[in-house]
């Protein structure tokens, strides 16, 4: 396997300095140059030709939202955002997932060698998983239009399934677990969710406070209504929950009610939240009634709780290889026999709304 070569591009020295350290310390991985700017970086780019670009999106002289669009529309390169760990800007780092970008990852700022450790080990993930993902030229306009709460004509659900057929699947539960390129895919699946649909959890790699804007911005632009999980939440037909970055989410039932278990804990699969652990409680608690959907990103995390979830009588679904970004974790949930119905990314919002009738 050929190394992968990175640009650092960050405003601070002792970030560059820091990054390049953990990079450089992977024998799969080489800092092939550091950039202050995005002008140093073109040069850098032009020179060394980088496989991933870590690139902080608040700079001097070009901020590193125009830059990111520059890359994607002339000559893409997988980018993964490096910011700080603040709820200030997480906006804008959702912006460069919009505009391209494959992942987020938060500088590590804590000197503790725990967080050091797990710092260093969802950065060096995330970009071993952004030398792998498939990224195309995209167009930009000027601007970026108002979200309102409508399918997208990419993902529209047939006419045949109607809000009555849905009322009967009450005790329906829907589980999605996703990583790399999972931010546009959650929105293009629950972007096509009837307001009827069974109650929807989520689990999407990202760092803490980032899912709380992410939710966000999901509710205003679909017809149910998203959240980002807290402890005890109930499960609602027409809403998605969302697992707060770096707390797993747990389902749990109650009787007839669902509800959610937010809580602290190891890594599991190599992530906090997890994928595996959500999915391995829908098959604890849900059983038959759950529905499960693997979706883009590297590593396994999900395979294991989704083959759970397929031997307690659940349905599963997985992304197939052409629309994923990273064909890594539906691939091994694939292998292992845990997917039911493989399936495109336009059509996962159909497959669940026929499972739950």
């Amino acid at each position: 396997m050929s190394v992968i070569r990175v640009l650092i591009v960050d405003d601070s020295a002792l970030v560059r300095q820091s990054l390049a350290e953990i990079i450089n310390s992977s024998p799969q991985m080489q800092v092939i140059g550091t950039a202050a700017d995005p002008y140093s970086a073109v040069e850098q780019i032009k020179k060394q030709k980088p496989d991933v670009i870590t690139l902080d999106v608040e700079m001097p002289k070009m901020d590193g939202i125009t830059f990111l669009r520059k890359i994607m529309s002339q000559n893409p390169i997988p980018v993964v955002i490096c910011s700080t760990l603040t709820e200030h800007g997480t906006a804008t780092q959702l912006q460069a997932l919009e505009s391209g970008a494959v992942d987020i990852i938060t500088k590590p700022k804590n000197t503790s060698r725990a967080f050091f450790e797990e710092s260093k080990t969802q950065i060096l993930d995330a970009i071993k998983a952004a030398s792998q993902a498939r990224v195309k030229k995209m167009l930009f306009s000027k601007s970026l239009g108002n979200p309102s709460k409508k399918l997208t004509a990419d993902a529209v659900i047939d006419a045949n399934f109607s809000t009555k057929a849905l009322a009967k699947t009450t005790d329906k539960i829907v589980v999605i677990g996703a990583s790399t390129g999972g931010t546009e895919a959650i929105r293009v699946v629950l972007q096509a969710m009837p307001r009827s649909c069974p109650p929807i959890v989520v689990v999407q790699h990202m760092p803490e406070n980032f899912t709380k804007s992410f939710a966000q911005r999901l509710d205003g632009l679909c017809q149910i209504n998203v959240k980002e999980a807290e402890n005890n939440d109930s499960c609602i037909p027409g809403h998605a929950l969302i697992a707060p970055g770096n707390y797993h989410t747990l389902l749990k039932r109650s009787g007839a009610k669902y509800y959610v278990e937010v809580k602290d804990g190891p890594l599991v699969s190599r992530h906090r939240p997890s994928v595996d652990v959500l999915f391995r409680s829908a098959a604890k608690y849900a059983g038959a009634n759950a529905i499960g959907v693997i979706m883009t990103g590297m590593g396994d995390d999900g395979a294991s709780g989704l083959l759970e979830m397929r031997n307690m009588g659940a349905f599963t679904i997985g992304q197939d290889e052409e629309t994923c970004v990273v064909y890594g974790m539906p691939r091994e949930a694939h292998e292992r026999g845990a997917v039911i119905k493989q399936t495109s990314l336009q059509h996962i919002a159909q497959s669940i709304i026929k499972a739950a009738l």
